[in-house]
């Protein structure tokens, strides 16, 4: 390596990462590596927006991550891809950008006494990040550097979710980011002239040519370098050959939920008797490393449709070749779209105080045969649960850190997750007797038309319960002994190291994490650099 110091090391080239890179490189004075685990995003199906499905089962950009047998499932074990590629799971998502609600950064600071994490303190950041389609306003960005997309495909199915969900007295809204989150509505998406816009080709990509900031794919991390209670560098490998670097002033870990307690705890920050059971030299004894582990659950219901559109065909041969080759010469067309562009946040009870169930709806069904994907003539609905009791936690299977850590989520091991779920599947159910699906409903597939009984639901989640994908918590945010890192996201105990990711939050977003992952890393970095955060906004917000 030609550097053997640089004043920022960031781990990580995902969500966070990116912002990172781009915002401590922008004055050109500071010197900045960062390492990523994975390729650079150079994947086609990275970029067509219709890709995901085929790149988060694609093990040569994804960690391919597997859940330990869950209890409450059956025993089942539920797939956890999480992107190792430049963008990191930025690049292999579904694109739904949904900043999560007020609320949930109120109870942050009323509840946890995270003051400086207050929505108002957010949004400003939230507002700076993006560009929306929607147009700026007291809740919307117009200049950021997040491209930010309503949807707009024409399948009438969509039109008929949104006026069922209206129908069913569920809500509607023109903005799920915006004065009233709650109800059904097109969503947003990260998309640009119809290709991704990740956290790669927002902040990264523009950034690279700066002589201050170099990036290392494909270098994998075996564990940080700790010297009297101070991060002094990163030991990893790149090329078959082991490399060290010096952070002279911060190490930022920027792995997610399930990376970066795994590599605090290979370097010997974590909980003490269990690094001792591995046989790692304890440097810090922070119980709560690994701990708090959270997600949404999901449960998928699906529909046959009464009527074929071009979208349950697309993937048979020549119309895969014609949605690819319109897609390659115009970035339109069916290719260009995430096919999830509905849903909303509704509440499945009277007693919340503000929504606690997320939809998302899809014109099409599928199924995979192994890595390979059926399309179905079908509609699919599915509901996460936003606000989960159930908590979970990730450990180590070795000190080796190719091996992947042990990842038990604990899925609705409180039965009051069960109990919402069940809630959700009625509230689907509900949605979808409305007439406006008159036109469209065939057999229910998914759960069954024999499903019925409170029991009988109740089985069906166990059965189909899975993830959307949104783990969090691990190294969590907060005052206490279980914390690990403080209200500026430094790691209790040790100099010179913050946590930057979604394993921060103290509890789960009320939505998906890739927004705020990135308004987190835009407020960190206004922090390592010594910068005055922005001026909160109090804007105003109004709930069905």
């Amino acid at each position: 390596m030609a550097n053997t110091s640089y004043d920022y090391i960031i781990i990580g080239a995902g969500s966070a990462g990116c912002v990172l890179a781009n915002k401590l490189s922008a004055d050109g004075h500071h010197s900045v590596l960062v390492l990523e685990a994975g390729p650079m995003d150079r994947n086609l199906m990275i970029h067509i927006p219709a890709g995901f499905y085929s790149a988060h089962k694609n093990p040569r950009i994804n960690w391919n991550y597997e859940t330990e047998p869950e209890a409450e499932l059956r025993r089942r074990q539920v797939e956890m891809p999480r992107g190792k590629v430049v963008g990191g799971s930025s690049s292999i998502n579904g694109m739904v950008y949904m900043r999560g609600q007020p609320q949930d950064y109120d109870r942050w600071a009323d509840e946890l006494g995270l003051a400086q994490w207050r929505y108002a303190n957010c949004l400003p950041y939230f507002k700076a990040g993006e560009t929306s389609d929607r147009g700026a306003n007291d809740w919307r960005g117009g200049d950021g550097p997040l491209s930010v997309t309503k949807g707009a495909s024409d399948n009438p199915l969509y039109d008929a979710f949104l006026k069922a969900g209206v129908d069913a007295g569920q809500g509607e809204t023109d903005d799920p980011n915006g004065y009233n989150p709650e109800g059904v509505t097109r969503l947003d998406a990260t998309k640009r002239d119809g290709r991704r816009c990740s956290a790669a080709v927002a902040h990264l990509h523009p950034a690279l040519s700066r002589s201050n900031l170099r990036l290392m794919t494909r270098a994998m991390v075996e564990r940080l370098v700790i010297s009297s209670n101070r991060v002094a560098g990163v030991v990893f490998t790149h090329g078959g050959e082991s490399h060290t670097v010096e952070a002279d002033r911060e190490l930022i870990l920027c792995g997610g939920a399930i990376n970066s307690p795994q590599t605090l705890m290979l370097s010997g920050i974590g909980p003490a008797d269990h690094l001792r059971e591995h046989g790692i030299e304890v440097r810090c004894d922070l119980p709560g490393v690994g701990q708090n582990l959270q997600d949404h659950a999901t449960v998928a219901t699906m529909w046959a449709c009464t009527r074929e559109f071009p979208v349950h065909r697309v993937d048979r041969p020549l119309n895969k070749l014609a949605a690819g080759t319109r897609w390659m010469l115009s970035r339109s067309g069916l290719a260009a779209s995430n096919h999830f562009e509905a849903g909303g946040l509704i509440r499945g009870n009277d007693e919340v105080d503000y929504p606690n169930l997320q939809y998302h709806f899809g014109p099409l069904g599928y199924e995979y045969e192994g890595t390979k994907l059926k399309l179905l003539q079908a509609f699919m609905l599915h509901v996460d649960q936003l606000r989960p009791q159930s908590h979970g936690h990730i450990e180590l299977n070795s000190r080796d850190p190719g091996m992947k850590p042990g990842l038990f989520f604990q899925y609705l091991s409180d039965a009051a997750d069960l109990k919402e779920l069940v809630e959700g599947v009625k509230k689907m159910r509900e949605l979808v007797a409305q007439p406006a699906f008159d036109a469209y409903r065939g057999v229910e597939l998914m759960p069954g038309p024999d499903v019925r009984s409170d029991a009988e639901i109740e089985e069906a989640v166990r059965v189909l319960t899975s993830t959307d994908f949104h783990p969090c918590g691990t190294c969590r945010m907060g005052l206490g002994t279980d914390a690990v890192v403080d209200a500026e996201l430094r790691v209790h105990g040790i100099e010179g190291l913050r946590v930057v990711d979604a394993s921060i939050m103290p509890r789960v977003i009320s939505a998906n994490l890739n927004a705020p992952t990135q308004m987190i890393a835009s407020r960190a970095a206004d922090w390592i650099l010594g910068k005055p955060q922005l001026e909160p906004f109090e804007a105003r917000f109004a709930f069905q």
